[in-house]
């Protein structure tokens, strides 16, 4: 029982829209501007770096928090499974008729409270990226490459490994329109120190 209760919770957990909620509260509708992404990078084109972060730590802590309350009703391995629900429940939200975001940052928080350690790492490879090349797509898609590698260099076990494999793969295969972007040159980059007219259409640069 505790088990079921757990992967549903995740789920929900993972379901909630912070992007959407953060686009409604400033009276508009993130899904119709900017990438048109329900994620926490779009609220910071659109919105402002404020409510763009607010939301990135949001995402994270709902992925974390699903691991977590798994972790203390359920048996190992199970854990897992809530990690899965709170990833798919971001991506399919059920409030949104299951168009939901990427999962970068619910996925981070979920890898978070499985291997804090390599999770670090990963988010540093992230930072690095973004802050080299303000290609916030490619931070994502790098980050997503070098997990797996990392968890094998940690130990981890396999069940584990093959979570986080899979979850890398999610990852990636959602950045496929940025992938393609990115070799046409014509992908968005991060204005950083700009701030945004809400619903504004962040110019392209290439």
């Amino acid at each position: 029982m505790n088990e079921a209760v757990s992967i549903v919770v995740a789920y929900l957990l993972g379901s909630i829209p912070f992007a959407y909620l953060a686009g409604r509260m400033r009276g508009i509708d993130i899904r119709t501007v900017g990438s048109k992404n329900v994620g926490a990078t779009n609220v910071f084109r659109t919105l402002g770096k404020g409510i763009g972060i607010a939301v990135m730590v949001l995402d994270i802590a709902k992925g974390a928090a699903g691991v977590l309350i798994a972790q203390a009703l359920t048996q190992p391995h199970w854990p897992l499974a809530a990690a899965a629900a709170a990833i798919l429940g971001h991506v399919f939200p059920v409030w949104l008729r299951f168009k939901g975001g990427k999962g970068v940052a619910t996925a981070g928080g979920t890898i978070l409270a499985l291997t804090p350690i390599p999770a670090l790492i990963v988010l540093a490879v992230w930072f690095v990226t973004i802050a080299l090349t303000r290609y916030v797509s490619l931070g994502s898609i790098l980050a997503a490459i070098a997990f797996p590698p990392l968890l094998v260099i940690f130990g981890v076990p396999w069940p584990t490994l093959a979570f986080g494999t899979a979850a890398a793969a999610v990852v990636v295969w959602r950045h496929r329109a940025n992938i393609q972007r990115l070799r046409a040159g014509n992908e968005l980059r991060l204005e950083l120190g700009r701030t945004p007219k809400p619903g504004g259409e962040p110019p392209r640069t290439t």
